[in-house]
């Protein structure tokens, strides 16, 4: 079970949100490649990254901070990254300076044939996230419910070649109240892909829970306003996860 800490870029700093909302910022640093080296030095083993002002706007607006990102963590560890990404060519740019995986979100759902394209181009490189509620899958930063099921999207875009699936229980997301275990397992125990949980991570409980059921495919999680506000000590709970599953 891997540990994936979290880095939300609004306009250059690493900002957390309550549930997607822009107005409800909290700015946690205002050195977003300080915050990057300080999440490697406690052990984190990947980073997610997210281009908030990107995925309002469908295009990258905070290039310059992720570029200086991936300069500084370089072969390191692994960076994954979602916001804004709408075409191959912001792709092929973010792995060109050397990001491993590029998230698709709203596009994915809203544009298949631009996923279905990515997978073929960018074998290997392409996530899916998928943001839901009660089931339902919700686009455009959370502001509109689909109705499609995420397991039968999921399913669809597993054949297609996606890498795995980021899955967010938006109802949680930012608010402390603990991963929606039973939707992710869930998810995971559809496909054969992998399955990273996010939204609500709160405690070590939820590191516990997440570990037991990572037999089912449930590979990691992201980790974001507990980490940062001392909820849940990243590098304790990397520990004891890695204890868990040995």
């Amino acid at each position: 079970m891997i540990l994936i800490p979290a880095i939300d870029l609004k306009d250059g700093h690493c900002v957390r949100l309550k549930q997607g909302d822009m107005d409800q910022a909290t700015t946690f640093g205002e050195d977003p490649t300080a915050m990057a080296l300080s999440w490697l030095e406690k052990g984190a083993r990947r980073l997610h990254l997210v281009d908030l002002n990107g995925a309002f706007a469908g295009k990258p607006q905070n290039f310059a901070a992720i570029k200086s990102i991936l300069k500084a963590v370089g072969d390191d560890i692994p960076v994954q990254l979602g916001g804004g990404i709408r075409d191959l060519d912001t792709i092929e740019k973010y792995i060109d300076n050397g990001m491993r995986y590029v998230i698709i979100g709203t596009a994915a759902v809203k544009n298949p044939g631009f996923l279905k394209d990515a997978c073929t181009a960018f074998g290997g490189h392409i996530i899916v996230g998928l943001d839901a509620k009660n089931g339902k899958v919700a686009t455009d930063g959370w502001s509109k419910l689909t109705g499609h099921e995420v397991v039968d999207l999921a399913k669809k875009f597993e054949d297609w070649g996606v890498e795995s699936i980021i899955y967010t229980d938006i109802g949680r997301d930012g608010m402390l109240s603990g991963i929606n275990i039973e939707a992710t397992v869930k998810l995971a125990q559809a496909l054969t892909i992998p399955v990273i949980a996010s939204g609500g991570l709160s405690n070590m409980a939820d590191i516990e829970q997440l570990c037991a059921v990572e037999e089912e495919g449930v590979e990691g999680v992201i980790c974001g306003r507990a980490v940062y506000s001392g909820d849940l000590d990243f590098a304790l709970a990397q520990q004891r996860a890695d204890d868990l599953n040995g």
